[in-house]
């Protein structure tokens, strides 16, 4: 049987509770993703990219349905401060937000007159802006998106100021920048470096970035090496911990990045969120499915 949790540094067991165990609440995708709580509706929603749509988990009833296909190989989720789901695009090359009117509208297609590769994972500050990582992922085959040539040539992280429409390349020094996500008090922006898939000799790694008036204003440093495997999706909780998806597992770091614990897996873990009324139920997507542990630990947030 494998164990709900492994306690590396004391400090974890203060975020876990013990009798809590993983759940397994729906099967059936081949690559599930960017997972979002949307408060209002009571729900979850996911990606399966692959199969081209996006699921919805009903925490009234715990039925699974899908939210909407085809969606444009959606891959990460984030919502805004006015309760908006904001949409990473593969097939779109863009970044999304579904409106009050149940409309999506595109916030971002294009770099300096340039379209971007496949935006995969995306989180809002509390002044607005939309931040977004761009790697390669959705156009290098067909299978998560549409295959096609980089018209850009680098894999970016953006800052958009969605009024007045000023798009900025806010980290240009990883290959494949991933998962990202803010500390509580928005003073470090956090990066998962995932290039190995195009570079063997690229280090799976998180940075952090110190920012300063809404913008980046230091080099990355390294955060988290990773112990196993590729860092994907992660979230930090409101103290600042942060909860990253690594292989089978999710690995869980303190602020000071001392990796403390880690809540195994079955499957290959995407990625993850908080979600429930009290944003203490840890929800990951896993390579085929949807997986929640209730923790002692809570959302850093309405973005998170």
């Amino acid at each position: 049987m494998t164990e709900t949790y492994i306690v590396h540094d004391d400090r974890f067991r203060s975020l876990i509770i013990g009798h809590a165990k993983l759940e397994k609440l729906w099967t059936g995708g081949r690559w599930v993703e960017g997972p979002v709580h949307v408060p209002a509706a009571k729900s979850v929603l996911w990606s399966d990219i692959p199969n081209d749509r996006l699921m919805r988990f009903d925490e009234c009833d715990g039925s699974v349905s899908v939210f909407e296909g085809p969606c444009g190989y959606h891959n990460g989720h984030t919502l805004d401060a006015q309760g908006r789901v904001v949409a990473c695009e593969h097939g779109g090359r863009s970044v999304s937000r579904l409106d009050h009117d149940g409309v999506w509208r595109s916030l971002v297609s294009h770099w300096e007159g340039k379209r971007l590769n496949s935006p995969n994972d995306v989180v809002v500050k509390r002044d607005g802006t939309v931040w977004f990582s761009d790697p390669t992922y959705g156009i290098d085959s067909h299978y998560e998106g549409h295959r096609a040539p980089s018209e850009i040539g680098a894999s970016n992280v953006y800052r958009l100021d969605p009024v007045s429409g000023e798009l900025t390349a806010a980290v240009t020094d990883m290959l494949k920048p991933n998962g990202l996500c803010f500390s509580p008090d928005e003073s470090i922006l956090y990066v998962s470096e995932t290039g190995r898939t195009h570079d063997a000799s690229c280090e799976p790694v998180i940075r952090s970035y110190p920012l300063q008036d809404g913008r980046i204003v230091g080099k990355g440093q390294v955060f988290a090496k990773s112990p196993n495997g590729f860092f994907d999706g992660f979230r930090s909780d409101a103290n600042g911990n942060i909860w990253a998806s690594n292989a089978d597992a999710v690995c869980v770091y303190a602020p000071d990045g001392t990796h403390i614990g880690s809540i195994p897996v079955e499957e290959m873990v995407s990625n993850l969120c908080f979600g429930g009324p009290k944003r203490n139920r840890l929800y990951i997507t896993a390579q085929t499915s949807l997986y929640a542990i209730y923790v002692n630990a809570h959302g850093g947030g309405w973005r998170e």
